[in-house]
């Protein structure tokens, strides 16, 4: 990905160091209480416990660790049962924005300087996270624009093992993340390593991709979809209620590949290799070869982001047409 010497954001919020308050994984019924998961003598949690835990918070997307730990004690031995039928959720048709930005709209950022953004630390992957803010900024400002809105652009906390959101106490372990209560995208710099080592996803395109499929729950946020998600969600059984996110997390990923197209054909950002590697990062963090590699089986049930093929096609969707409209998973008959 060509980014070096392009302007970064200016929202971003570099609180790598500092402390976030107690680390560890506050646990329901009381403090100081080890876990116990079913099946296994003693107590403790082992090595191999928090590398299922680690993969289980990155692909449920969830902020609240209470919940996690729900997921994880009561997942084990789920019995495989049929699909139940995808209740009846109404969302206003996405908006068709067309493929291509007039290129007299387009914004080349090349050396651009502006004394108003703040420095972060002198860093390759900071300053990288900064640009690939930024680019999903300016295509995102021109569709907003196109369908009469203004883009509210959210902000990027970079942290360091642990830190506040207003959707709980966040963890490295939960892998990056976007708190729709206080509009933030949070990563631990530290996932890109392991997006590359314990993911097989290298590449600096597949680090993008992941900062894309934040904002794109962010967009979600601001066009209204995210809050008729979660409100519907309520009514649901767990099985329907992971299907809708399932949809939801497509359409983020929808998202990121209409974005990898306006950004390119904008500023040119693209490199040979680039889009496989951010279809090689939706393959690997896909629930099916997640559950696959952490416990050993797939549980189609609990799937909450989409197969490794699902996501890989949605992303290539939304890169091919370039157009919100062709993002509309809710209403799509197959995923």
């Amino acid at each position: 990905m060509r980014w070096r010497g392009r302007e970064g954001s200016k929202n971003i919020e570099d609180h790598r160091g500092r402390q976030g308050g107690r680390f560890g994984i506050p646990l329901p019924g009381g403090r100081g209480r080890s876990i116990r998961m079913p099946g296994r003598r003693g107590g403790g949690i082992s090595i191999w416990t928090i590398v299922i835990l680690l993969a289980f918070m990155y692909f449920t997307g969830k902020c609240d660790p209470n919940l996690i730990l729900r997921e994880l004690t009561k997942g084990q031995g789920i019995p495989q049962i049929e699909r139940q039928q995808q209740p009846r959720f109404d969302v206003e048709p996405l908006p068709d924005t067309g493929g291509e930005f007039n290129q007299s709209q387009s914004n080349n950022n090349l050396n651009k300087t502006n004394s108003k953004i703040p420095q972060v630390k002198k860093d390759d992957l900071a300053q990288f996270t900064s640009v690939v803010l930024r680019e999903t900024e300016l295509v995102w400002q021109k569709i907003f624009k196109q369908i009469g809105k203004r883009y509210e652009e959210p902000k990027l906390r970079m942290f360091s093992q642990s830190t506040q959101s207003a959707c709980g106490r966040g963890m490295s372990a939960m892998g990056p993340f976007y708190c729709p209560l206080d509009k933030k995208v949070y990563i631990d710099l530290i996932f890109y390593k392991e997006l590359k080592q314990k993911f097989g996803a290298p590449g600096d395109f597949a680090q993008a991709y992941v900062i894309a499929h934040e904002v794109g729950h962010h967009v979600q946020t601001l066009l209204g979809i995210a809050h008729k998600v979660q409100s519907a969600k309520q009514r649901m059984s767990k099985t329907q209620a992971n299907a809708l996110q399932v949809r939801m997390e497509l359409q983020a990923d929808c998202f990121a590949g209409l974005w990898a197209r306006h950004a390119d054909a904008a500023n040119q950002i693209l490199e040979e290799g680039d889009l496989q590697e951010a279809l090689r990062a939706a393959s690997k963090i896909g629930d099916d070869n997640i559950q696959r590699q952490t416990q050993g089986h797939i549980v189609p049930e609990a799937f909450t982001h989409g197969t490794s093929a699902q996501r890989m096609k949605w992303f290539q969707r939304g890169y091919d047409t370039g157009n919100m409209k062709s993002c509309d998973t809710f209403n799509a008959r197959s995923l």
